[in-house]
């Protein structure tokens, strides 16, 4: 049995059809889940993070673990899943915890309990995914128009289903413990460059209009913890050579290279009709 939490999000959905698409068994694991957010044949158990005291249910008669950055106990979790049997964890970290330790300590003490948990393990340091793209969604369809800041920098973002591919990869194949890979696109490219393609994937022009960094910051601090909105909007905004740098990490696991941002805005197209 493999365990899936954040199987509701942009990774996590991908990872549990690839994984029952391959007659794996399958626990899919989020907070608010039926088993009308997953495929045929798949186990969908609601459980938080946040709380590990209530995760048995969810790990019962696993094996292998991916396992989401979330909650304040990443040791109550991984203790959960060794109680439940679990033997395998792949964690889905972030590539700040290398470039940025000083804004990305909340992944990084995941990735130290991952570590020392005893399991055989996998961390996943992911770059900016496709899909915040998706922030954008409800601009384009109204005004033909999306908003970001620093519209000339370029990073190489990563699509959520190579993430989940490598993931998938990781967890049914036995020669991945003890590595750390970090997951970007091909190429980097820029937010101006990005809302282009969208744009070209629907066929209609969609106007780029440039935040200030003052602008970007309101927005991001009404979600997001404030140490994270700095490490962030530098991120966005002075990336560091190995930020702006795209690995070859997704060819060295899959075999192939990793998918371009044109690609995802073409299979996404009609979320932004």
């Amino acid at each position: 049995m493999y365990v899936v939490t954040g199987a509701t999000g942009n990774v996590g959905r991908v990872l549990v059809r690839m994984l029952a698409g391959a007659g794996l068994p399958v626990t899919a694991v989020a907070r608010r889940i039926t088993g009308s957010d997953v495929p045929g044949g798949v186990r969908a158990v609601a459980a938080d993070l946040a709380d590990p005291a209530g995760l048995g249910p969810a790990f019962e008669g696993a094996e292998a673990l991916f396992l989401l950055v979330a909650g304040e106990d990443p040791r109550g979790v991984l203790d959960a899943a060794k109680t439940a049997g679990i033997r395998r964890v792949v964690l889905l970290s972030s590539q700040g915890v290398a470039t940025r330790p000083e804004a990305y300590g909340h992944p990084a003490r995941f990735e130290e309990a991952v570590r020392e948990s005893g399991l055989d393990w996998t961390v996943l340091r992911s770059g900016g995914l496709d899909s915040n793209a998706f922030a954008w969604a409800d601009a384009i369809r109204a005004r033909r128009e999306a908003a970001a800041p620093f519209g000339d920098v370029g990073l190489p973002c990563v699509d959520p289903d190579d993430v989940a591919a490598v993931a998938a990869a990781v967890l049914r194949e036995g020669a991945h413990a003890g590595a750390t890979y970090t997951l970007t696109g091909p190429a980097p490219t820029t937010p101006r460059e990005r809302v282009a393609a969208i744009g070209a994937a629907l066929g209609e022009p969609v106007r780029f209009t440039e935040q200030t960094r003052e602008e970007a910051h309101a927005r991001m601090a009404a979600f997001m913890p404030l140490p994270v909105v700095e490490g962030t909007l530098a991120i966005l905004g002075d990336p560091t050579d190995e930020e702006r740098r795209a690995t070859s990490d997704v060819e060295r696991v899959l075999g192939r290279a990793p998918a371009g941002f044109a690609a995802w805005a073409r299979r996404n197209a009609a979320a932004f009709r």
